[in-house]
């Protein structure tokens, strides 16, 4: 089972500084379902206190201020990995970390936009440092592989080939998200997840198996997937617990929503919304 902490350690904070890393932001939408974000500028100011830097407005801003309930899962460069739950207390538009944040590279030389709005939170708990399981993965990658064609069903198509090859490229990274029982929402890797068909997810149950049997069958998660050239999707779906297929226990989920959240448009993917034409200027 995975240990939590209370606190961050004087090493965990200096290592969560960089912008140099995955960090994503997971919070719950107004109908209580996960929603999950890249917010590279989240990082550990304190041993009980983290920050984010605000260059540009999502649907996470809006509802980490509803709930205040955010789960978090940082990646640095060398693939360790710090993942908890935190509570949003409050933003600034000034003060010392304003400063600090916008005084980094990626910020402080960015002709187009820099730092506007800082959150905070305070910690409710996270991981010691621990690194990928990279040896459970790749078994895993090779089951899912091997098995997925098994749940594969036919339906008309779901995802478009773009974005389902954001789900199926072998070095993309996958992540889900789901709402415990405190109604935080957790984070837990997924790097073994590839698409069975274009409207349903498959994973071999392996590494953080523990984590994943705790999901209760039948409930929304959300899967989060990008690529190194920060192409990304967020899907949202059934999880219908693990079964065998081709011999290979494989947990499944049924895509029911998507949404780009690549920049310059955001949106929702699927369903489908109506393109309507823009009258007021």
């Amino acid at each position: 089972m995975t240990a939590f902490k209370k606190e961050f350690s004087t090493e965990d904070i200096a290592a969560l500084e960089p912008n140099e890393k995955v960090a994503l932001v997971a919070t719950v939408n107004p109908e209580g379902l996960p929603h999950v974000s890249l917010l590279t500028s989240l990082q550990a100011i304190g041993p009980k206190q983290m920050a984010l830097g605000e260059f540009s407005r999502g649907l996470s801003k809006e509802f980490m201020q509803e709930t205040r309930k955010v789960g978090f899962l940082i990646m640095t460069l060398d693939r360790h990995l710090w993942r908890g739950t935190a509570r949003w207390t409050h933003f600034m538009k000034e003060g010392p970390e304003y400063q600090m944040m916008n005084e980094k590279p990626m910020f402080r030389y960015n002709t187009y936009f820099g730092i506007n709005t800082v959150h905070y939170f305070d910690l409710v708990e996270t991981t010691e440092r621990e690194g990928l399981p990279l040896g459970s993965i790749a078994l895993s990658a090779m089951k899912t592989a091997i098995a997925r064609s098994g749940a594969r069903r036919k339906i008309s198509q779901i995802l478009k080939p773009f974005a389902l090859s954001i789900v199926d490229r072998i070095d993309s990274l996958k992540f889900l998200s789901y709402i415990d029982g405190g109604g935080y929402p957790r984070l837990i890797p997924l790097l073994q997840c590839r698409a069975a068909d274009s409207g349903r997810l498959a994973f071999s149950i392996g590494p953080y198996g523990d984590e994943l049997g705790a999901i209760p069958k039948g409930s929304t998660v959300a899967v989060f997937a990008m690529t190194m050239k920060m192409e990304d999707i967020l899907m949202r779906g059934v999880y219908n617990g693990a079964r065998r297929y081709r011999g290979v226990r494989l947990g499944t989920v049924d895509i029911t929503w998507a949404y780009n959240s690549m920049p310059p448009v955001h949106g929702q993917i699927y369903p489908e919304t109506e393109l309507k034409p823009v009258t007021s200027f």
